[in-house]
């Protein structure tokens, strides 16, 4: 079943955002060499609780952390560890908020100290590639559109855009339908309509589009090992133009001028 938000309810989910876009930045402020990816997830944990919201992913289907952290050729789903970030890292932060009965969703990927032009590269791109798909979340187009947006603009590049898992409605439950593929042709799909809340999360491969699960059930490689980047949105389908929910602000207020900024332009479509 598709969900169609109220004004009135989506102002709630943007305040559930808000809350979710500054557990980022607390996070990006610690991402450095040497640190552990479980100081990370503490630290999200604690700022998100702190201020009256609950984790979402925290026991959702029995995963064991608040945030999914990914490094190098881990796409999603990777577990907070005692592993030590390095110069030359790639890390997705993937983090859900829960607030006033509602969900809030997105995902940012770092480069960790001195990471090659062309890995860096990947990391813009496939933010880009996020904006253009939020381009296409307005009333009248289809699901369709906005995958289409996503693979050809990731697709040019050489890069793959991974199958098997896809952005997703997301309201006063963490996944709710429709699927939103990061590929797909346009005009098909389920029709976008007004209120629709969707999470739009573009999981852009360097090499193959293949993946691969690891024994723990949760955590998703690439095939041939090679970096994977992830960027994530929710927003509201509007008329005219997609009216974005999360934020990167304090992210980027965090990350300016530092070797962790992922330099854009933010290409969104008019």
């Amino acid at each position: 079943m598709i969900f169609y938000r109220s004004d009135e309810e989506i102002a709630l989910i943007k305040i559930s955002a808000q809350v979710l876009g500054k557990a980022h930045a607390e996070v990006a402020k610690l991402i450095r060499p040497g640190i552990t990816t479980k100081e990370l997830d503490i630290v999200a944990e604690t700022f998100i609780k702190d201020n009256g919201g609950i984790p979402s992913f925290l026991g959702y289907n029995k995963f064991p952390a608040s945030l999914c952290i990914s490094v190098n050729d881990v796409v999603v789903h990777g577990f907070p560890s005692r592993y030590e970030l390095r110069d030359g890292d790639i890390i997705s932060i993937d983090c859900g908020v829960k607030l006033n009965g509602y969900h809030s969703d997105s995902a940012y990927t770092y480069p960790v100290g001195d990471v090659s032009p062309a890995v860096r590269r990947l990391l813009s791109r496939t933010k880009e590639s996020l904006y253009l798909g939020l381009g296409q979340a307005i009333e009248g187009n289809r699901v369709g559109d906005i995958g289409y947006a996503i693979q050809t603009y990731t697709e040019k590049f050489g890069y793959s855009v991974v199958r098997e898992l896809v952005g997703h409605g997301v309201g006063q439950n963490l996944h709710e339908a429709p699927e939103v593929p990061n590929y797909g042709k346009r005009g098909q799909g389920p029709k976008l309509r007004e209120g629709m809340i969707l999470a739009i999360e573009p999981m852009i491969n360097f090499g193959k589009k293949g993946v691969v699960q690891e024994r723990d059930g949760w955590t998703i490689r690439t095939v041939d090992r090679k970096p994977s980047a992830h960027f994530e949105h929710t927003v509201a389908v509007r008329k005219g133009k997609a009216e974005i929910l999360t934020t990167f602000e304090y992210i980027e207020a965090v990350t300016a001028n530092t070797s962790l900024m992922v330099d854009t332009q933010e290409l969104m479509a008019a």
